[in-house]
Parts: C-alpha cells; sequence; structure tokens
C-alpha cells in the first residue's frame, strides 16, 4: 500500500495514466482491431514531441522567465538544409546530421548571446531569433521538397522488434537527458539555479555557462528533431516545425516539471507525449468536429494538470 500512494505521488505517473486511459477508450471503439497501430502510431508521433520536450524541460528547469520560442523554425532550418546538403545521397546522411546539429549549436548561441550579451528576456530573445531562422529557412527552401536519402527514409519509417525506430532514437535521448539530470554536476547546478540563481551564484555555481551549455542543447535537440522529422515525412516544410512550439511547452508541464524550475521530470515528458497524440486521435475516431476536437483536448489538458497538481498538494 505504501509503494502505491508513494508511486501516485510521482508527478510523472498522472500523464502516463491520462495516456492509458485514452488509449483505452479509443481501442474500445474500434474493439481492439487497431491495438498495434494505434500503438505505434502514438510511440512514433510522440518520439518527436519526446525530443524537442525534453530540450525544452532543461531550460525551463533554470527558473521562471526561461523559454525558447525558437524550437519550431530552428526544426525547419536543420531540416530543410540538411536535405538540400545530402540531395537523395546516402552517403551523406552523416554529415547532414552534423550540419543540423552545427544549426542548432549556431541558434542556441545567438539565444544566449541576446539573452546575456543585450540583457532581454528569454521569451523575447528567443522569439526574435525564432524570425531570423524562419526567414532563412524561407530563403534556403524557396518552395522545394526535397526527398531525404532513402536510407534515412526508411529508417525513420521503419520499426525494429515492433518499436519505432524513431522512438529507440528518442528513447536513447531520454535516458542521456536522465544521466546528465541526476548523474553529473551539470544536474545538479540546473536544478540549483532553477531554485534560486542568486544562492547559486552565492555557491559558486557557473551560472551563465550552464545557462549557455542548456539554450545550446535545447537547440540542438530540435535541430535533431527536424532532422528525423523532414526525413520521416519526406521532406522538409516551412510549416512542419510549428505545432511543436506549444507542443514542447505543453508535455513539460503536463508530464509534471515545475514550471516555476529547479524541478525536471524525463518520464512524464513520454507520459505528455503520448497523451497528446492519443487525445488527438481519439476525438478523431470519435468522430468530433475540428472545434470540438480543440475544445475538448483544451478541456483534457487542464483537467490532467489539476488532478496531478491538486493530488501532489495534497500528499505534502
Amino acid at each position: 500500500m505504501t509503494a502505491l500512494v508513494s508511486l501516485f505521488g510521482k508527478p510523472w505517473i498522472w500523464s502516463w495514466l491520462a495516456a492509458f486511459v485514452i488509449w483505452f477508450l479509443t481501442i474500445m471503439v474500434t474493439l481492439g482491431a487497431s491495438t498495434l497501430g494505434l500503438s505505434q502510431a502514438a510511440l512514433t508521433f510522440a518520439a518527436f514531441s519526446v525530443i524537442v520536450g525534453i530540450g525544452q524541460m532543461f531550460v525551463i528547469t533554470l527558473g521562471p522567465g526561461n523559454i525558447d520560442l525558437s524550437v519550431p523554425a530552428t526544426m525547419t532550418l536543420a531540416g530543410t538544409v540538411a536535405l538540400k546538403l545530402m540531395n537523395v545521397e546516402n552517403g551523406l546522411i552523416l554529415p547532414g546530421l552534423l550540419v543540423a546539429i552545427l544549426i542548432g549549436l549556431v541558434v542556441g548561441l545567438g539565444n544566449y548571446a541576446l539573452i546575456k550579451a543585450l540583457r532581454i528576456p528569454p521569451i523575447i530573445a528567443t522569439l526574435s531569433v525564432s524570425f531570423i531562422v524562419q526567414s532563412a529557412a524561407i530563403w534556403t527552401n524557396r518552395g522545394l521538397r526535397i526527398k531525404p536519402p532513402s536510407m534515412l527514409a526508411e529508417f525513420t519509417t521503419s520499426n525494429t522488434l515492433g518499436v519505432p525506430n524513431v522512438a529507440i532514437v528518442a528513447l536513447l535521448i531520454s535516458l542521456l537527458a536522465w544521466f546528465m539530470l541526476h548523474k553529473t554536476v551539470y544536474g545538479r547546478w540546473i536544478s540549483a539555479i532553477g531554485q534560486s540563481m542568486p544562492a547559486s551564484r552565492m555557491a559558486g555555481i557557473p551560472v551563465d555557462g550552464t545557462r549557455f551549455v542548456t539554450y545550446l542543447f535545447c537547440a540542438v535537440l530540435a535541430s535533431v528533431a527536424g532532422y528525423l522529422l523532414a526525413c520521416f515525412s519526406g521532406g522538409a516544410a516551412l510549416n512542419m516545425g510549428s505545432e511543436y512550439l506549444l507542443t514542447s511547452i505543453a508535455v513539460v508541464v503536463i508530464g509534471g516539471t515545475a514550471v516555476a524550475g529547479g524541478d525536471s521530470n524525463v518520464p512524464g515528458i513520454w507520459g505528455a507525449s503520448l497523451f497528446m497524440f492519443l487525445v488527438v486521435s481519439m476525438l478523431n475516431t470519435y468522430g468530433l468536429g475540428a472545434g470540438i476536437r480543440l475544445i475538448m483536448t483544451g478541456l483534457i489538458i487542464i483537467s490532467v494538470i489539476m488532478l496531478a497538481g491538486g493530488r501532489r498538494a495534497g500528499m505534502r
């Protein structure tokens, strides 16, 4: 009984429970006929949300006001430039990935340069950078839709032992993120900064360097997600990252990460990402109109957040 109470005290459990309930309600409509397909689709599309969500989680953990709004534009530019460089050649897959990562590093550098050098709030700085990055993506794309290399397209759309390959990549990134947060000095630093930046400075923590690395990491993950998404979808589109602006923030909040900073939650990112996809899938299955789907999605998300928040408050 104590173990059960302790389990329900974990902030990530509520996103997983919500995802399971929505998954169950969806397969009930089809009498279990779409169980495997729905599960694989959920893992596939949730993987992209997980990758960008983890990056956003690191930034939000730094404390109030820290957020990266350049994620969608970074995804678009990285995917576009990488595909253009690879030009359908399998031999250029690795150089394409390296270029995508380099774009993430440049964007992250630009974000923190505005935040630190010009003392611009992160929400304004990253939004400004996103406009520049999106303009670069438009100029680079020029209406073209270049296909990815065949090997990469096959990898991103295939499964290994029934598990989508992109979900395996997201899982590996998640394990790396968990290790960084819980087993390294860097993880303790960002948690401390999120709890109190002045106290962290007094304790000798390199606050500026830690924040700089965190914004770099977030941008790099966004660029990797854009690289994978462009290959998965058969080409880069100028609006391919747009839905991930709010999604990257929503999965952090629903997953149990403290918006006030100082407390992050990797398992919750997975539960929330699966939940976000399954909600839309369930409402589509029930044949609801677009307007009703948006309203219902918002109400369900609010309900999950209120339930999890109220339950955690009651257990303190």
